[in-house]
């Protein structure tokens, strides 16, 4: 097999520690039992005991998340990685409370109850710095189901047009399909995910790395909303003529965080909860079509002001989640044609790529939210295909394409996973401010499209600048020996490429044909289980052909 592929932990490697396994029990099944009505969260002053507890990296992060914060040179541990109080949360529950989840980044526990509680008890303990009634019964406001989206049947742009848009097709053809990369999906509900056709691929490969329900506390998603599903769909689905997912070879985490049933702020909780555990279990991309600006108890709603960056605790959260190495990936919002107009948290966060939605021709739609921020910095940051997205939410293939940004998000954040794989030394930070910088208004950037549609292959050979070696022969190949896979860097980009594998006698072990190639570096996996020996590479391009006479040893 020859591919684009350069290595990093595999998924399905992740393992869950004793630690992370005691975050997600908090609620403990059995006590979905009871009909909690009453949410609440509550700050903590510090961290106890825990804050001078000495816990081994190991016992707080996978191996998969210890690498990605060494590749992007963040210390491990620090305060945020520490787990909130167990002391805290036990004097909190013998007050009547069951707890719900906890937050080690913002040191805050959600605790519920049945019946009204009482919050000054909580504020007497010395501990507790603020609680905050997070939900309550209440009529639903007038806005509906946020996760509803308008779908159409026919009339459909190209089956291809979201990621063609974007130079998307010449990463895939490349053999850059996210293979590697770990991707979680942020949202409210997979019914049907375990059964729509254009993520047989995904499944059967064992991509889906894990699942859960912060809402129930469950490992179960795969029901209470297609919205998931959907969005799944636009990022890993594949089906000829139908369906181009932007991320096919990546892997996923599946987590429920939304209630679309009602709204209030607890569902930013449990967005934290679940970025916390996709750092935990080393996921390297959050896409996440989720946003908040009003609830259901208008008394708890947020105002544009709130929108600078610094306010709304989700966003405060995705800045924690850029700061372990993570890329946030967040739509924008559907709310320009609606009374907020602009967009919702977490996209006003300095370092979350917020996507807004344009149609197949490349013109704003007219619900994408508007920026700027609060405090005037250019949001959204792009756009992308969000009008007329083909996505699969059922188990029979139908033509069918919704419209939202919901569906431009991953669109992106599916492309930027192609990027990682093809440039794994490149941080999160790296990612977002190249993606931004090649989009085709970076010079003249507005409140409706940022800095507007990226070209990922500009974005690609950007990245390879800086971070790929630049040989003076027009190939090299390394290392040689070798026992396993085999890295190729080109002093150009080949544009076309063919790749022969052939012994000394002259017979062919593999051929691959590129009819684009627009990375620098290429890792073939061919041989991993051929004999030792020695093998001839041949490199077929339009600027000539190069042979490599390599070595394969054993380990």
């Amino acid at each position: 097999m020859v591919t684009g592929v350069s290595k990093k932990p595999a998924a399905g490697r992740i393992m869950i520690t004793a630690v992370l396994i005691l975050q997600l029990s908090a609620g403990g099944l059995a006590a979905q039992e009871q009909n909690y009505e009453y949410y609440y969260r509550v700050y903590f002053t510090d961290k106890g005991i825990n804050e001078y507890h000495s816990y081994a990296p190991a016992d707080l992060l996978s191996e998969r998340s210890l690498a990605r914060r060494q590749r992007s040179g963040i210390n491990v541990p620090d305060i945020t990685d520490i787990p909130v109080s167990h002391e805290y949360i036990k004097d909190i529950t013998n007050l009547g409370y069951t707890l719900h989840c906890t937050s080690r980044w913002m040191n805050t526990a959600v605790v519920k109850s049945v019946s009204p509680g009482d919050i000054g008890k909580m504020l007497g303990l010395e501990f507790v710095r603020e609680v905050k009634c997070v939900k309550h019964p209440a009529g639903k406001n007038i806005h509906g189901d946020k996760l509803d989206f308008t779908v159409a049947q026919e009339d459909l742009p190209a089956w291809n047009r979201p990621i063609g848009m974007l130079n998307g097709p010449a990463l895939h053809n490349s053999g850059l399909d996210g293979k590697g990369i770990l991707i979680a999906v942020l949202d409210g509900g997979f019914f049907n995910a375990d059964l729509i056709s254009s993520a047989d691929h995904l499944r059967k490969r064992g991509g889906i790395a894990g699942t859960w329900d912060f809402v129930l506390n469950d490992r179960f998603v795969y029901g209470y909303h297609t919205h998931g599903t959907a969005v799944l769909s636009v990022l890993a689905g594949k089906s000829d003529y139908f369906l181009a997912g932007s991320a096919p070879g990546a892997d996923y985490l599946l987590f429920r965080t939304e209630e679309s049933e009602t709204e209030y702020p607890v569902e930013e909780d449990y967005w934290v909860a679940g970025a916390e555990l996709a750092d935990s279990l080393g996921a390297d991309i959050i896409s996440s079509s989720l946003g908040y600006t009003t609830f259901d108890d208008a008394s708890m709603n947020y105002k544009y002001s709130s929108m600078d960056g610094k306010t709304a605790l989700i966003t405060r959260a995705a800045l924690i989640a850029s700061s372990k190495g993570m890329l946030v990936v967040n739509s924008a919002g559907n709310e320009r044609n609606k009374e907020w107009k602009y967009i919702v948290a977490p996209a006003d966060g300095e370092d979350v790529l917020a996507v807004g939605a344009v149609d197949a021709n490349k013109i704003i739609s007219s619900f994408s939210s508007a920026g700027p921020s609060y405090d005037g910095r250019i949001k959204p940051d792009v756009t992308a295909q969000g009008v007329s997205v083909p996505l699969q939410r059922y188990p029979t293939p139908v033509s069918e394409a919704g419209n939202g940004t919901s569906f431009s998000c991953p669109v992106i954040s599916g492309l930027c996973a192609c990027l990682m794989q093809a440039v794994p030394s490149a941080s999160n930070y790296d990612i977002l401010y190249t993606v931004r910088r090649t989009a085709d208004r970076y010079l003249t950037p507005d409140s409706l499209y940022g800095y507007g549609i990226p070209d990922m292959v500009a974005a690609l050979s950007l990245l390879q600048e800086t971070s790929v070696m630049n040989p003076e022969d027009q190939s090299v190949v390394s290392p040689n020996p070798f026992t396993g896979h085999i890295n190729i860097t080109f002093r150009e980009n080949p544009g076309k490429l063919t790749v022969e594998i052939i012994t000394l006698s002259g017979n062919l072990v593999a051929r691959h044909m590129y009819k684009d190639y627009v990375s620098r570096q290429l890792t073939i996996e061919s041989l991993q289980n051929a004999g030792q020996g020695i093998y001839l590479i041949r490199l077929i391009t339009p600027g000539g052909t190069y042979t490599h006479r390599v070595i394969k040893t054993t380990q």
